[in-house]
């Protein structure tokens, strides 16, 4: 059996011996700058083959962007065997380049210098599991160890189910798990990772104690990624390591014998997971995971988890990377394109500001105050004002191309489509103009002013009115179906397949069929809204008037949890990896995590939020009433 005990990427845990000590294994000393490029800050693991570093990346100068630089010393004297070192490596990289889950480092960069070779990878804050177990004054709570086991069933069955090929990830322990500061766990050190493929058996790799028997044969299937999952768990309940323990005694040892506090029903999936006939385990990671859920559901965790009083680890502190002052309140919502946010203001004027560092480039003014949300195409920037007009201007100068006019204010936010811009104005019209000529190609004449942005997809176009109408047009601009809710729909919609999603004033959330308008299902807020729904994984998420952000299930209309603020919530939801993003009146900016509802984080403005945030390459860009535009680290 090969063990395993390389550092993880971002972690602490490793082997105590010292590369320096050796001929050749020197660690790169803080202020060494590799490739122009990655300049080292400190060393934040070691491994057997080379350590881990905390880096700065200087291609972006302007903003502290921390990442972990791995690396490999390649000592190997035989040429053949150097080469095949740096091929396992390599494929290393190609792996983690093609994964994307939240629960898994990016990678940013890969190179070779001499006979080191490096992976540049995420920087995650926290700690791996081995530590908090080891450094926990007694058992860890239940609550918490499930909540994890929840989050590292869904990456493994993301891995297990990976295009063209499953992944097997072959080396599942709790020095591999990291705890980032959010409390969520993250998979890393894809060093021994491979894909699967049936009936071909590879070499005896993994870590003792926490294998399966199959794979001390080189039969690593997806159910052995269970079994050590399952060895994960028992370790983190009971604190008993299994590597100092006879292999697959874990039957000898219940959980509930050494931990008390555990529950039989979560004893009972770690024993299942556990067992020695691979046949006997859970089918897949997905089965475990709803398993672990059901666990979550019956002892009352999954409540717990969603509920607000749960306290955040990171609820306090948080400190913008920049902010910019207008002369006005910002409702609206920003957008962001090739590093420039554009982001209008009730001063009247659209405001272009350096992302990296919220340095003003341009402004431009209207003659009116600004809610809608910037649409960018083509190197143009669209928009609308309460001066009735949609505005076009260049991107890059803010000088003026086109204008168009309406008869009414303009609080819809533009949507750009196969060579149309498609907006509602309080005219009662929905306008179509086509983006060459900036002459209407038609207007649909409506019951009411509108403020929902429209949808468009599918050569269909969806929007609601302040009169409580929602409309599905053709592409012509001809009336195909029209649903009434009893009071206004500002929230603009969304869909997904052939569903349509939307919400009005009259405190509902609603599923439309997209090709007859009739309503598959609705659910109950507590209160109007205004805010626009979001979705993910059959989740739908979104604000209202009584102060709570909801998820709901799509498939079922069931509510998953909710989240109370201080205030109402007209603010839409934006998820970004495994997170949600949304303001509140109250002045907050909250960060939950999607799946539970938990808080991570809230940043307090000094004003109402209104606006919806953008999240891009982990930054968090919105405005307030406070008169700020913000950026923090997401």
């Amino acid at each position: 059996m090969e063990t395993r005990n390389i550092t993880s990427p971002i972690g602490s845990s490793g082997s105590n011996s010292n590369p320096g000590d050796q001929p050749g294994r020197q660690q790169l000393m803080a202020g060494v700058t590799l490739v122009n490029r990655y300049n080292i800050q400190d060393v934040i693991g070691i491994g057997g083959m080379g350590s881990v570093y905390r880096a700065r990346d200087m291609h972006f100068p302007n903003v502290v962007k921390l990442v972990a630089v791995k690396e490999m010393i390649n000592m190997a004297p035989d040429p053949l065997v150097r080469q095949t070192i740096v091929q396992n490596f390599e494929r290393e990289a190609n792996l983690l380049a093609t994964l994307h889950h939240p629960s898994i480092p990016r990678i940013y960069d890969y190179f070779s210098h001499d006979d080191r070779s490096y992976l540049v990878l995420e920087f995650i804050q926290g700690r791996d599991l081995e530590t908090v177990i080891n450094e926990s004054s007694g058992f860890l709570a239940e609550d918490q160890v499930i909540s994890w086991a929840i989050q590292l069933c869904d990456v493994l069955e993301y891995l297990h189910s990976h295009k063209p090929d499953p992944i097997i990830f072959r080396d599942m322990k709790p020095s591999n798990v990291m705890i980032n500061q959010y409390g969520d766990v993250i998979l890393v050190d894809f060093g021994i990772a491979k894909t699967f493929q049936t009936g071909i058996k590879g070499t005896m790799i993994g870590t003792e104690g926490y294998s399966p028997p199959e794979q001390y044969r080189g039969d690593a299937t997806p159910l052995a990624d269970v079994y050590a999952l399952g060895a994960t768990l028992h370790h983190a309940l009971t604190r008993r390591d299994p590597r100092l323990e006879p292999p697959f005694t874990f039957a000898e040892r219940p959980i509930r014998r050494i931990n008390s506090n555990v529950s039989m029903e979560l004893e009972l999936v770690v024993s299942t997971a556990l067992q020695y006939n691979p046949t006997e385990r859970f089918a897949s990671a997905a089965a475990m995971k709803e398993a672990l859920m059901n666990v979550a559901r019956k002892t009352g965790t999954l409540s717990k988890l969603s509920s607000a009083a749960v306290p955040s680890p990171v609820s306090s502190g948080v400190k913008p990377l920049w902010d910019f002052k207008c002369e006005d309140e910002i409702r609206g919502a920003p957008m962001l394109s090739q590093g420039t946010l554009f982001i209008g203001c009730y001063d009247n004027n659209l405001y272009a500001l350096n992302a990296a560092d919220g340095v003003f480039q341009w402004k431009y003014p209207t003659e009116g105050g600004i809610v809608s949300r910037p649409a960018i195409f083509e190197n143009n920037v669209y928009f609308c004002s309460e001066d009735q007009c949609l505005h076009v201007i260049s991107s890059r100068t803010g000088k003026l191309l086109w204008t168009y006019y309406t008869e009414g204010k303009i609080y819809s936010s533009p949507r750009i489509s196969d060579g149309h811009v498609f907006f509602g104005s309080d005219d009662h019209n929905l306008h179509a103009v086509n983006l060459n000529s900036g002459r209407a190609v038609w207007k649909f004449a409506t019951d009411g002013e509108i403020h929902s942005t429209p949808l468009v997809v599918n050569e269909m176009i969806y929007f609601g009115t302040e009169s409580g109408s929602f409309y599905g047009l053709d592409f012509r601009g001809a009336l195909k179906w029209r649903f009434q809710a009893k009071r206004g729909m500002t929230s603009s919609p969304i869909n997904k397949g052939q569903t349509v999603y939307t919400a009005s004033l009259d405190g509902t959330l609603y599923a439309l069929d997209a090709k007859s308008g009739w309503a598959i299902w609705k659910f109950r807020l507590g209160k109007g809204t205004i805010s626009s729904p979001a979705m993910i994984d059959d989740l739908i998420f979104i604000g209202a008037a009584d102060g709570f952000v909801y998820c709901v299930d799509a498939r079922t209309s069931k509510e998953v949890w909710r989240y109370k603020t201080d205030n109402q919530v007209s603010s839409s939801p934006v998820i970004y990896k495994d997170s949600l993003y949304i303001g509140s009146v109250d002045g907050a900016m909250y960060c939950l995590e999607y799946r539970t509802g938990r808080l991570r984080w809230k940043f307090e403005s000094g004003g109402a939020i209104t606006g919806s945030p953008v999240v891009f390459d982990d930054i968090v860009y919105f405005g307030s009433t406070d008169h700020h535009v913000y950026a923090l680290f997401a």
